[in-house]
């Protein structure tokens, strides 16, 4: 097994993590699968996610041999690409048999793939090109619109799908891409200031004082911004605020549901709540030490909805109980904070911004999957790195691992 990590990573207990992190999670979707009345969704999922896991390895092997120029080369042919299939997903997609609503699959004979994972390492390669061939690091709201069309273009149309899970992930990996490219914080702030009034226009008063704010903060900072930049940002801030209600208005049922439960798990206790509140049972069940691997109530009574994939973290919660959460978080933890030292090491700009912008993926798809099972964010249907059952999620993170792995050694 060690010939596998030899000369292919400046740091291999990156690798080392995330092969731990992939044995876990076939672990756990065994576990998922062992129920008091077996279920043919589950039944058999942890042996396909085992082999998932070794076509994962083989295309790790494979990316770890192409030229780290020859990666930097195919970047926009690879983003051009991905927005094509993620283009073709709305016209001949497929449901996943798990979202409601949700078209986000494409077909080829046998093979299923879900797009828009294959858009997240292509976009975060498009994003690094784009950046890495400026000179200087941004000045001015400006130089922000080539990146954030850029990363809005895939972003959008997952939305259509509708993946809003997906989507933030896309969010993440542009605000860490420009982070590491030195955008200034008051640029990733006002970059954000329309994300940040759409949530609070749905409180007319929060709205105000915030838009009231926003336009002091504009002129004590008029002089490092030019005037149609300020006006720019007032403008989508208005738009903002303005777009909520019909925006609302426009979501399927299912998704009006989950932003209310969010809220008050207990107004649909045994509808839009339910999954959260099997979920913090769950967890909160399991005490210290847990039930014992196989053993969760919850689980093997089926009350814990999708418990395979979107809330596999809730059968570590309920069957390993605190010390398996907080060794699987620290392992994260671990995880995350090697993506960062590489990135700090390695030379070569592009590198850097890609090794950033896989940093930031992984941040929202592992704060937003473990919070929304503890109820701390709305579920939006996001998948644990490496631990939740799903091919082309699990190839899409050792394709990324294998990048981080070469970039570096190359960078």
């Amino acid at each position: 097994m060690m010939g596998f990590f030899r000369n292919w990573a400046k740091d291999r207990g990156l690798v080392g993590i995330a092969l731990l992190l992939s044995l876990f999670g076939v672990a756990m979707i065994f576990s998922a699968g062992v129920l008091n009345i077996p279920s043919p969704v589950t039944e058999g999922a942890w042996l396909r996610q085992l082999i998932w896991l070794g076509i994962a390895l083989l295309t790790f092997s494979v990316v770890t041999r192409v030229k780290a120029g020859w990666i930097e080369w195919i970047a926009i042919p690879a983003y051009l690409l991905s927005v094509l299939l993620l283009a073709l997903t709305l016209v001949i997609g497929t449901g996943s048999g798990t979202a409601a609503g949700m078209e986000g699959w494409i077909d080829v004979g046998p093979i299923r793939f879900q797009p828009s994972e294959l858009a997240k390492l292509a976009a975060v390669l498009g994003l690094a090109r784009l950046l890495a061939s400026r000179d200087e690091p941004p000045s001015s709201l400006r130089d922000l619109l080539g990146p954030s069309l850029l990363v809005a273009v895939p972003l959008g149309l997952v939305l259509l799908q509708p993946d809003l899970g997906t989507a933030l992930a896309f969010v993440g990996m542009l605000f860490a891409a420009l982070f590491w490219a030195g955008t200034p914080p008051l640029f990733l702030f006002l970059l954000a200031s329309p994300g940040i009034a759409l949530l609070l226009s749905f409180d007319t008063r929060v709205w105000s004082v915030y838009f009231v704010g926003l336009v002091v903060f504009l002129y004590a900072y008029r002089y490092r911004l030019y005037l149609a930049e300020s006006a720019a940002v007032v403008l989508m801030n208005l738009g903002a605020g303005t777009i909520a209600l019909p925006l609302w208005n426009s979501l399927a049922d299912y998704q009006k549901n989950r932003l209310l439960v969010f809220l008050d798990p207990a107004m649909d206790p045994r509808g839009a709540g339910w999954n959260l509140i099997q979920s913090k049972v769950a967890i909160g069940s399991g005490g210290l030490l847990g039930k014992g691997f196989t053993e969760g109530t919850q689980k093997r009574l089926d009350f814990l909805p999708e418990q395979h994939t979107d809330f596999i973290f809730s059968v570590v919660g309920e069957e390993l109980g605190f010390i398996g959460v907080a060794c699987a978080i620290a392992l994260f933890t671990l995880f995350l904070f090697r993506v960062v030292r590489l990135a700090e090491r390695v030379g070569d700009p592009f590198a850097g911004l890609v090794l950033f912008g896989i940093f930031g993926t992984w941040v929202v798809h592992v704060f937003v999957n473990i919070g929304m099972t503890i109820g701390i964010v709305p579920i939006t249907g996001i998948p644990l790195p490496f631990v939740s059952y799903g091919g082309t999620f699990l190839v899409t993170c050792w394709a990324m691992t294998a990048l981080a792995a070469r970039l570096a050694t190359e960078g």
